[in-house]
């Protein structure tokens, strides 16, 4: 026998309906087709780690926040190399000016 996945989206959608208390959990798992043991564990379970949305966004914020620093740095860097490809080329053709004098 296979045993069946289900997907986090699809555990979260029932176990927030069981949250909602508008139906009764041996309802839910049979309309669902689990069991009623399962669905407790995943409330359990969806439960303990809910708090982990709000570190989530706090860390997501500091990522932006960081992917921000560094595209702007890689923008100063940018502008530094075509200030110096412009430098570069100058004194290339003043030095062939120069010796060829």
């Amino acid at each position: 026998m296979v045993k069946k996945q289900y997907t986090s989206e699809y555990k979260a959608k029932t176990v927030i309906e069981l949250l909602q208390e508008n139906i009764s959990a041996s309802e839910l798992a049979s309309r669902e087709g689990i069991n009623v043991k399962q669905l407790y564990n995943w409330r359990k379970e969806f439960l303990e780690k809910s708090s982990r949305v709000f570190d989530e966004s706090k860390k997501e914020k500091e990522a932006n926040e960081k992917v921000t620093e560094l595209l702007e740095r890689e923008r100063e860097l940018m502008a530094k190399i075509g200030e110096l490809t412009m430098e570069n080329e100058f004194m290339k053709k003043k030095s062939a000016q120069i010796y060829r004098v």
